[in-house]
Parts: structure tokens; C-alpha cells; sequence
């Protein structure tokens, strides 16, 4: 327990910006300013599940990836443990800026999926933020094993949060259909 109380006692969330909205985890809260189009803009996080799937798809075209059938990413949103998201303000409307969800056998075991941060935002520290924030909030459900898949491109990434690749290797397994 005191690694994970000295990795968050340095949290970059600001206690007396904090606004919780109601108990069921759907705060609102900024965690620091960035730079955006010549501008300081606040983002904020968020753990509430129902996130604009467009916005949602708009993101995973920008890092990239695939594009997945709206009405699956919707089921998978509604029956993960957790969804965590960034977000700035613009028009009084929100702009998604970083997206991750997380499975869970809501006792032991998470794993994290979908990590992802608009390109115009990366390179300053919201990465981090979003993972920080993903383990804090598993920790504070008193999950004790997190996980996740990342492409080699990111394994770096996740190392310098903490997270180790299986030193014998062969602990990951998968089936697929053929």
C-alpha cells in the first residue's frame, strides 16, 4: 500500500477545483492547463459512461485506429468496470481529447483497454494523467492486479508508469478464430 500512497501524493488533480456531481463516479474535475491552438485551455476528467460515441469514433480515427460497429462500442462502454475520459470545453460544449476503459472481475483483476489521447494533445503529459487516473481509480475499488496489451510502439510508454512486461513471456496467451 505505500507504493501506491507515494505515487499518488504528488497527484496533479487540484483538491479545491474538485466538483463531484453526484456519488456514482461521474466527477468532473481539472487536472491542468495546456497548451492548444496558441491558447491555455483547462481539461478535465471524467468517469462517466455516457460519452458521445461519435466524438468517441472521431478520436480513434485520429490515433488511427480501426474503425469498430458504433453498437459494439457502446455494449463494451456499458459493461466495462470503468470509463475514464478528458475533455475541454469549448462553445459550452465538450471536446474529447483522451478516452480509456477498463474490464474488471470487479474483485481482483483489471485490465486496461482503448487507451487513447487526440494527437494535437500529445506530448503533454495527459497520457500519463489519463493512466494515473485509471490506476487510482482501480485502486480505490481496491483492485490489486492491473494489466493491459500494448503495441511495441508504447511499451515504453506503460514501463515508465510502472507497468512490467512478463519476464518469462509466456503468461499472456490468446485464442482466435481460424
Amino acid at each position: 500500500m505505500l507504493f501506491w500512497q507515494n505515487f499518488f501524493k504528488n497527484s496533479i488533480l487540484r483538491d479545491d477545483e474538485h466538483s463531484k456531481q453526484n456519488n456514482n463516479h461521474e466527477e468532473l474535475i481539472i487536472l491542468k492547463q495546456v497548451a492548444y491552438n496558441n491558447n491555455e485551455i483547462d481539461v478535465y476528467f471524467s468517469t462517466n459512461k455516457n460519452i458521445n460515441l461519435y466524438h468517441l469514433e472521431q478520436l480513434c480515427d485520429e490515433v488511427g485506429w480501426v474503425r469498430r460497429p458504433l453498437k459494439k462500442i457502446q455494449t463494451a462502454i456499458e459493461n466495462s468496470f470503468l470509463i475514464v475520459s478528458l475533455f475541454y470545453k469549448q462553445n459550452n460544449k465538450e471536446q474529447l481529447i483522451g478516452f480509456a476503459r477498463v474490464t474488471s472481475d470487479h474483485a481482483f483483476n483489471a485490465t486496461v483497454w482503448d487507451v487513447a489521447i487526440r494527437p494535437s494533445f500529445q506530448g503533454q503529459g495527459l497520457g500519463k494523467i489519463l493512466i494515473h487516473q485509471v490506476i487510482h481509480q482501480l485502486r480505490e475499488s481496491e483492485i490489486t492486479t492491473i494489466t493491459l496489451f500494448a503495441d511495441p510502439q508504447v511499451v515504453n510508454f506503460y514501463s515508465h508508469l510502472g507497468f512490467l512486461t512478463d519476464p518469462s513471456g509466456v503468461k499472456g496467451m490468446f485464442w482466435y478464430p481460424k
